[in-house]
């Protein structure tokens, strides 16, 4: 395990941390329809992440889902229903335990990051609407999230020597392009059909914002 794991693992372990600092476990415990949404999250993110294919060890593409995790339940529940995905697929060997940190930290937090950033500028910056929140919190992020993560881990690859730059861009970064529209576009259908059936379920979501009309 080199350092960069290392000092992946601690940084990761301390923003899961806070997360669970920062997250109502109380109100959390006695609140069966969040438990309901976080692990039934967890569970879906763990089965869709199982499906993934590549050549070369690490350097395998997989839909990640984490922008309308994201939405729906919020920065600090998608930290943590990510985690739980994350050491599902990492018991069943489909991760090596020492990339726990740099899969969190890359995989996990970036692409959370990325569309908490994107629906918060997007609150305040731009006029609140259904096309707006569909677009500018789900579709564009999910794919800015999904390019950025494959390139850092990449990079992340590179600086260790584990392969070669032409094999790390012929196998993995080269695919970007064929995968930011298909994520982009089942996280927007996704959020889509919740906010549509289930809006209630989606924390970042509220009908007086979206699609209420101001009649002043």
């Amino acid at each position: 395990m080199s350092e960069l794991h290392i000092g992946a693992m601690a940084l990761y372990g301390i923003i899961v941390f806070i997360s669970l600092k920062q997250a109502d476990l109380a109100q959390f415990i006695h609140n069966k329809h969040r438990q309901h949404l976080v692990f039934g999250s967890a569970a879906s993110l763990f089965v869709l992440w199982l499906f993934r294919a590549g050549i070369f060890e690490g350097l395998d593409v997989h839909f990640l889902g984490l922008s309308v995790l994201t939405l729906l339940l919020g920065f600090r529940y998608a930290v943590l229903a990510s985690t739980l995905a994350l050491l599902g697929t990492t018991v069943v060997g489909f991760n090596a335990w020492e990339s726990v940190g740099v899969n969190g930290l890359l995989g996990n937090i970036l692409p959370i990051g990325v569309t908490y950033l994107f629906y918060t500028l997007s609150f305040h910056r731009i006029p609140r609407q259904l096309f707006v929140y569909i677009f500018v919190c789900a579709f564009f992020p999910a794919a800015l999230s999904i390019a950025l993560k494959t390139v850092a881990m990449g990079m992340f690859y590179y600086t260790q020597d584990m392969y070669t730059w032409d094999v790390i861009f012929d196998n993995y970064i080269l695919l970007i392009p064929l995968l930011v529209f298909p994520e982009a576009l089942l996280n927007g259908m996704a959020i889509t059909l919740l906010v549509i059936y289930q809006p209630s379920w989606v924390y970042t979501f509220h009908d007086k914002f979206y699609l209420e009309k101001d009649d002043k």
